[in-house]
């Protein structure tokens, strides 16, 4: 890939391990949605939430923007935290509803903020579960030479 000098997948230091991603997926402490409004236009907002089963578990209010934009259209993108070693996923959400997964969340969300929040907060507000269809991350360290897309379609 020419552009801002990135190089191809067999040189420089290489691609990133999906391990490296995961890792950094795992301790985010915040991640950045992005969800579509009704007309096309874009929608970010940042959420606490967690790395579960392969995917970005989050919550918001049942009457949220991205809420309402995700029950109309499940398509998502989200980011780390950290922009020097980002992963974004292009995702596709599922409401949790099934209440040990609510409650599954509730155990590793409070512990990862160290709050105490019940399941029962979760149930009555709006929990999802992002997978990732797609995702690109980078090594600021070695900006042209980690740049890695996976593909799980």
């Amino acid at each position: 890939m020419p552009d801002y000098g990135i190089q191809g997948p067999t040189e420089g230091t290489g691609l990133l391990p999906w391990s490296w991603a995961v890792e950094r997926l795992t301790t985010s402490h915040d991640y950045w949605v992005a969800t579509i409004w009704h007309d096309g236009r874009p929608h970010v907002t940042p959420v606490w939430g967690a790395w579960i089963d392969d995917a970005v578990w989050f919550s918001c209010g049942d009457n949220s923007r991205k809420a309402r934009n995700l029950d109309r259209d499940p398509r998502c993108s989200i980011a780390t935290s950290d922009a020097y070693q980002p992963v974004v996923l292009d995702a596709v959400v599922e409401r949790i509803a099934d209440r040990e997964a609510v409650q599954r969340f509730t155990d590793i969300s409070n512990a990862k903020y160290e709050v105490d929040y019940s399941a029962d907060f979760f149930a009555e507000n709006a929990l999802f579960a992002a997978h990732p269809q797609s995702a690109f991350a980078l090594d600021e360290a070695d900006f042209p030479g980690s740049p890695t897309r996976w593909s799980f379609k």
